[in-house]
């Protein structure tokens, strides 16, 4: 879906839901042969089951990934992602583990670099069908305003 929205039509405190999406082993398999990384811990389930958590988890890139895609279902051709900050894997997800992400609109500021955008931080938060969060960042968004400076 395409939408324009530019800076100033950005509300601080604004929140957005996402779906639903199931973790699968074809997930882990096909990001560990993306990545390259087939640490155990993703891997060799046998291995797993003498760890702490006793099972599979899934890479926390993938996580990420997965989140960003979830969060990610409107276009706005007056925006760019200018990057993520605070990325934190708070807790492990495992195989079957349905995640669900909130958005919160959590700054707008201006851009000293660029006065004819603005900085729209959205703080994102990944729960797991418990409600448990498992990951969460802020994803920092250059947005055009509609008034040049």
């Amino acid at each position: 879906m395409v939408f324009e929205k530019y800076f100033e039509d950005y509300t601080l405190h604004a929140v957005r839901q996402t779906g639903g999406r199931t973790i699968t082993e074809t997930d882990i398999v096909l990001h560990a042969g993306q990545t390259g990384d087939f640490y155990p811990h993703h891997m060799d389930a046998e291995w797993c089951r003498t760890q702490p958590f006793q099972q599979r988890i899934a890479h926390g890139t993938l996580v990420f990934s997965i989140a960003v895609g979830m969060t990610a279902g409107e276009i706005n051709p007056r925006a760019i992602s200018y990057g993520y900050d605070r990325l934190r894997f708070v807790r492990p997800v495992f195989i079957g583990d349905t995640l669900r992400a909130t958005v919160s609109i959590q700054e707008l500021r201006g851009d000293a670099k660029r006065p004819n955008h603005g900085m729209v931080v959205e703080h994102c938060e990944v729960i797991n069908q418990k409600g448990e969060t498992v990951l969460v960042c802020d994803h920092l968004l250059l947005v055009e305003k509609k008034k040049p400076a």
